[in-house]
């Protein structure tokens, strides 16, 4: 099962997690676990508030966080996908240094992209999503941290 093909994955950039209250969930990553908020924002495009709470600095100069992410409005994706399964994981990202080239990789394998381009992030990353049928039941976020942050 091993390979002497090289990743252009350098770590687990995130996990995503989908909840119902934002400031609620922050509240307990911090009391149970000690996380505090790395960064907050609202993701228009997405149509949702998030919070990015760091876990580690990586090998490579990245980091690995959790995302939390609560809806703010009914149509976005988490909203529908939280109709359906309610709070939890939603999906896990994976940090590359070219998330056009990754895609275009993983695409030329047979796995489908969401986006035909790469979208906004957060923290100002480039980001695309593997469709979760073609990736045994994951959802899975490609990174580009934005320019001048290691992310």
């Amino acid at each position: 099962m091993s390979s002497s093909q090289s990743s252009p994955l350098t770590r687990i950039d995130h996990i995503g997690i989908a909840c119902r209250n934002l400031d609620e969930t922050v509240e307990f990553y911090r009391a149970t676990y000690g996380f505090e908020v790395f960064h907050c924002e609202v993701n228009e495009e997405q149509g949702v508030r998030e919070a990015m709470l760091k876990i580690n600095d990586t090998g490579d100069g990245g980091a690995s966080y959790i995302q939390l992410l609560e809806p703010i409005r009914e149509d976005s994706a988490i909203a529908k996908w939280m109709a359906k399964n309610g709070e939890g994981v939603h999906h896990i990202a994976f940090g590359t240094a070219d998330v056009t080239a990754t895609t275009t990789d993983i695409v030329g394998k047979g796995i489908r992209s969401l986006y035909p381009e790469a979208r906004r992030g957060s923290m100002g990353s480039s980001i695309n999503f593997l469709h979760p049928k073609d990736a045994h039941g994951v959802l899975v976020e490609l990174v580009q941290a934005a320019e001048g942050d290691e992310h």
